[in-house]
């Protein structure tokens, strides 16, 4: 215990060393790496859980910071029975637990859809709005004006004209798997 107490600070001691030296794009891409290996390398099942990992190595950020990391670096959260696991879409972790690519992957985590005027609410597993938020953004339907995601809702404002069955459409396209969802 004592052991390890002594390897956190030194490796603390390191990780701030190193930190101070960089800029603040080369400070985000080492802190981004070391975010990749650790979901590669171990069974990270939540945000406070790699946050705190994160800490401990020395590097200080906030809840915000990590979640736009995650979000850039197309990180997901897979089912494992109870629990959940980061991974990386197509990674090995990924393909081990025979997840092809995000989106049969959202497509499990969407549970419903509601229409209110102009305005879609996407319901879904915790901790997955924000994944499918970003693969709606990042796909720029006409159909949807823009997103808000938080941790289990995500609200849609629709494109003024759109219909609420082009949106699903729109939604379809983007993810196939959600087919048969909405």
């Amino acid at each position: 215990m004592r052991f390890m107490h002594i390897y956190s600070i030194k490796m603390r001691i390191l990780a701030l060393l190193m930190n101070k030296h960089t800029s603040k794009m080369g400070a985000r891409t080492d802190r981004q790496a070391v975010i990749r290996e650790i979901i590669t390398t171990g069974t990270v099942q939540s945000q406070e859980e790699l946050l705190m990992h994160l800490r401990s190595m020395g590097y200080e950020l906030t809840q915000a910071t990590l979640s736009r990391d995650l979000k850039a670096m197309k990180v997901v959260k897979a089912s494992q029975g109870d629990s959940y696991k980061y991974v990386f879409p197509g990674g090995k972790a990924a393909a081990e637990m025979g997840i092809k690519s995000s989106f049969g992957l959202l497509a499990d985590g969407f549970w419903d859809l509601q229409f209110s005027g102009n305005i879609a609410v996407v319901k879904t597993a915790p901790a997955f709005a924000g994944t499918i938020a970003a693969i709606l953004d990042e796909a720029q339907p006409n159909e949807i004006l823009g997103s808000v995601a938080g941790d289990d809702t995500i609200m849609l404002v629709m494109r003024e004209g759109a219909s609420r069955d082009e949106l699903k459409a729109a939604l379809v396209r983007i993810m196939p798997t959600m087919k048969g969802k909405i």
